[in-house]
């Protein structure tokens, strides 16, 4: 009798793990159909183990907490080959990013399914074929890129009545027909369809010309001067007023002066929106000190509430109108409105008057990682270790976006814990571009003097004035170790001095004698962490070599956050540091 139950027992747990293996595997199969049509050959698919239950577990592939698949990140991975129709069968995916590869074939219409879909990153691969119209049943998609492949045939109109999008690029592709000009599709620019076949969309109806009025006779004529006399009368009574106003006008005011969008041209931003001064003195309570969120040497950021409710931070130029200031104020918004990515600070519109310049943001609830770190109430938790990792390889996201995905390339200048902001959620922001500027390939002088913050300046820009994206890298490398540590880079530097050794001397040493205490911040002290935190010190080294050629670049960076060759990347170096 015992035997019998024990093997129906058995066989119950037989068919329950099968069953289990089937429904669970199902997003695994999926993304194991996936590899097994692409071609590979950095291995950066190595820990796909079609074996495994589950996905979450491997790398560039990411799970929320019901273990199933949210997000899969194989941009600029050197793949090649074609996607597959399987693709529609992980139903909370939210990101798809496979940019910057060499991936062919169709578009799979399957894609359709990802109803949960909030990014689709296609660009910069040969994708050929049609636009599937089933893209239309995204309605949560907030950014569809698919430049710079062959796509051909018309735009499908399903697309326009994805009301939620924000980011459309559909340039340097073989598109025919018309472009629609309806619903969501009535907000892009022409850049957002540039170098296809398309048609230009029709030109706006003109407005309908009001008859004027016959000019009067006989009686009319008689009312007429009538009526003219009474205005002149008017206009003399009115003129006392007129005069002061001029006079008020010419006279230096301490409050504001709005003017209409269509009086200050220079600036035409596409999806921006343009904020009248009005709207923000409401918002900020007429830029109150009680809500100021940070000072800087270009202004002050405010906090505001616009009229629909939401939480915006306002950053207010300085009042002095400049060349210089105008040049400033040009570059940020030109840079922000072009730079979108979701580990880059939106910008969401701005406002321009004879007096301000002002540049509109969402409003980042957890406001910077510096704060988190070292300026946080006693009523809130430390930045836990997974969060200092997600934050470490957001920001390299976002600065690996600047630096190999805008054309010409940004070079931020001025990466540091006070700069990466931090939304609901941690997810890392990389924000003040008031130090950045669009780099030509062929140009990486900047200015004789540089700027940034002490600490976190790469040796070469100190002493040239030179940057590149390798002076960000630099920049980076100091800002994890703030990351680790809690503390400002300047302090750390000066622990180090107390040694007569430099900063990043006296990291090392710490590191090969494993006196990781004096480095990891008290905070995270007492957890299991040592075998991570010396990875992440590994990274920040291999990004402060004082030669610039020796560090990585920040795509690599993402890499090896990610899981891919670290351990490697480490021998390697500490070769190349013994034979220095």
């Amino acid at each position: 009798m015992m035997e019998r139950l024990i093997s129906v027992c058995l066989r119950l747990i037989l068919v329950l793990d099968l069953a289990f293996r089937v429904s669970g595997n199902k997003e695994g199969d999926a993304l194991n159909a996936l590899k097994s049509n692409l071609a590979d050959p950095n291995n950066v698919l190595q820990s796909w183990n079609p074996t495994l239950v589950n996905p979450c577990t491997w790398l560039h592939v990411t799970c929320n907490s019901e273990n199933t698949v949210t997000r899969v990140d194989l941009g600029n991975a050197n793949l090649s080959g074609h996607l597959v129709p399987q693709l529609g069968q992980l139903p909370d995916l939210q990101n798809l990013e496979l940019y910057s590869n060499n991936i062919s074939g169709i578009i799979p219409k399957d894609l359709g399914n990802l109803t949960n879909l909030v990014s689709l990153d296609l660009y910069l691969n040969t994708l050929t074929g049609h636009i599937p119209y089933t893209l239309g049943k995204l309605q949560k998609l907030r950014f569809l890129r698919l430049n710079n492949n062959t796509l051909t045939g018309q735009i499908p109109m399903p697309l326009t009545t994805i009301m939620s999008l924000q980011v459309l690029d559909l340039s340097n592709n073989k598109l025919e027909g018309d472009i629609p000009v309806n619903g969501s599709f009535s907000l892009f620019t022409p850049n957002s369809f540039a170098n296809n076949r398309l048609n230009n969309p029709p030109p706006a109806p003109l407005p309908p010309i009001t008859p004027t009025a016959p000019i009067p006779s006989g009686n009319s004529a008689t009312g007429a001067i009538a009526g003219g006399v009474a205005a002149g009368i008017a206009l003399l009574f009115a003129a006392p007023a007129i005069v002061l106003a001029w006079w008020l006008k010419k006279k230096p005011q301490d409050h504001f002066f709005d003017v209409p969008a269509e009086e200050d041209p220079e600036v035409h931003l596409g999806l921006l929106k343009r904020f009248s001064l009005r709207e923000l003195q409401v918002a900020t309570d007429n830029f109150s000190n009680k809500n100021i969120l940070g000072r800087g040497g270009f202004g002050k950021v405010y906090k505001g509430r616009l009229a629909d409710g939401s939480l915006v931070a306002v950053k207010r130029l300085k009042q002095e109108r400049t060349l210089g200031g105008e040049l400033q104020f040009q570059t940020e918004v030109e840079m922000t409105s072009v730079a979108v990515h979701r580990n880059l600070l939106r910008l969401r519109g701005f406002c321009m008057t004879p007096t301000e310049r002002l540049l509109v943001y969402p409003f980042m609830v957890n406001g910077s990682v510096a704060s988190c770190l070292r300026e946080r109430p006693e009523s809130q938790a430390p930045l836990d270790w997974a969060i200092r990792k997600r934050i470490a390889l957001g920001a390299a996201r976002g600065l690996a976006y600047l630096h190999d995905h805008c054309d010409p390339k940004i070079i931020h200048r001025d990466v540091k814990a006070a700069n990466i902001l931090l939304d609901e959620e941690f997810e890392a922001v990389v924000g003040d571009f008031w130090l950045a500027k669009l780099m030509d390939s062929k140009d990486t002088h900047v200015t004789t003097a540089a700027r940034g913050t002490i600490g976190f300046i790469a040796p070469e820009y100190l002493s040239t004035g030179k940057s590149s994206e390798k002076t960000d890298v630099f920049s980076y490398g100091v800002m994890l170790l703030e990351l680790i540590t809690g503390q400002r880079a300047f302090d750390l530097a000066r622990s180090a001095n107390d040694d007569d050794v430099m900063l990043l001397d006296w990291v090392k040493g710490l590191l090969k004698y494993k006196r990781l205490e004096m480095l990891v911040d008290a905070d995270l002290q007492g957890n299991d962490i040592g075998h991570e935190v010396v990875q992440l010190i590994q990274v920040a080294l291999f990004c402060t070599q004082g030669t610039p050629t020796k560090r990585p670049k920040m795509s690599e960076v993402v890499r090896i956050l990610e899981g891919d060759r670290s351990a490697e990347r480490w021998e390697e170096w500490q070769k190349e540091e013994m034979f220095r």
